[in-house]
């Protein structure tokens, strides 16, 4: 596969375009602005640019579409009707229906279907990742999460979906099971009817619990997520140039005497370890596998059954806001 188009050259486009020249198969690069695809095709002269999608479709192998979210769909359907691969930004699709429906299609055809649930192919996450396998921590109790920060306002699409697909699919990825209930409550402070602060709650069987906190309306960036489990406890903060995992040796020990039960737990603290995790851009990792399963045939890590769990999650979510908070099975 020699082939790439990417069709999207905003805000997280030109992120894409740059990991995948560098790789050294994209072909155009596509989007109906002039005016951006002028600024970005400015940098690689050699690349095809056009404002039409299906010319860009037609003279690639894969599509990589860095649309705005409601586009989705309709672009990756055309793409897998057009024999090409596909991997598609977060979230896949607005609707379970239609992510259901490409599911269908890549597999009917054979193709690959990737989505850009990026934090899966950082090297941090995939530690932790590892902890959890090898039960490091111990069973699990909880995990929470904080995706925070003081910048861009959309019009077009809440914080909920904007910021949620990606700690959504970290817990899912890390816990390997869907949870069976999810509340969600907000608010719009920036613009009526379009939440910028949201507070998310996934119930998973075990009794394990997932709270995840989305604002764009915050004094601080934060990128940060906790598991607390009954052996030891795990801290992940991207916005840490270079210790971004710490696993503490903290918990609460049962020492069983004649004494109230309350009277036998015992606090723990112990050595906190900070292990190297290399310093691999997430990105390009991402760009490769997605270009490492079209070649050999395998199924990706975030494929369309992973983008369609979480938007199953979002739209669980979205419906308990509406409701006012009200708990929504996942079925």
């Amino acid at each position: 596969m020699n082939k790439l188009s990417v069709i999207g050259a905003g805000y997280w486009g030109p992120n894409l375009i740059r990991n995948f020249y560098e790789l050294g198969v994209l072909n155009s690069i596509c989007d109906k602005d002039k005016e951006k695809l002028a600024k970005i095709s400015g940098k690689y002269p050699s690349v095809i640019a056009t404002t039409n999608v299906d010319d860009a479709i037609q003279k690639s192998d894969a599509v990589v579409i860095a649309t705005g979210a409601s586009s989705h769909y309709e672009l990756a359907k055309k793409a897998l009707l057009a024999g090409k691969h596909v991997f598609v930004e977060k979230p896949l699709t607005l609707r379970t229906q239609e992510g259901e429906e490409l599911l269908r299609l890549s597999k009917d055809k054979s193709l690959v279907l990737m989505v850009g649930h990026l934090l899966l192919y950082h090297p941090g996450l995939n530690k932790i990742r590892d902890y959890l396998i090898k039960e490091a921590l111990g069973e699990v109790y909880y995990i929470y999460s904080q995706r925070l920060n003081l910048g861009k306002i959309k019009r077009d699409e809440n914080a909920l979906w904007s910021f949620g697909p990606h700690d959504i699919s970290v817990i899912l990825y890390l816990l390997n099971k869907m949870p069976t209930k999810v509340t969600a409550i907000a608010s719009s402070y920036l613009q009526e009817g379009v939440p910028d602060v949201v507070f998310l709650t996934l119930q998973f069987p075990g009794k394990v619990l997932a709270n995840i906190h989305l604002s764009w309306l915050d004094p601080h960036k934060i990128r940060k997520i906790t598991i607390v489990g009954k052996k030891k406890m795990v801290v992940f903060d991207d916005m840490q140039p270079t210790e971004k995992i710490r696993l503490y040796d903290k918990g609460v020990d049962y020492k069983p005497s004649f004494k109230p039960y309350g009277e036998d737990l015992v606090l723990r603290i112990g050595d906190i370890v900070i292990p190297d995790i290399g310093s691999k851009e997430p990105l390009r990792l991402e760009c490769q596998h997605f270009l490492d399963c079209i070649e050999k045939h395998e199924t990706p890590l975030s494929d369309g059954a992973n983008g369609v769990q979480v938007v199953r999650i979002l739209e669980a979510a979205q419906q308990s806001l509406e409701q006012g908070g009200a708990p929504i099975q996942i079925q």
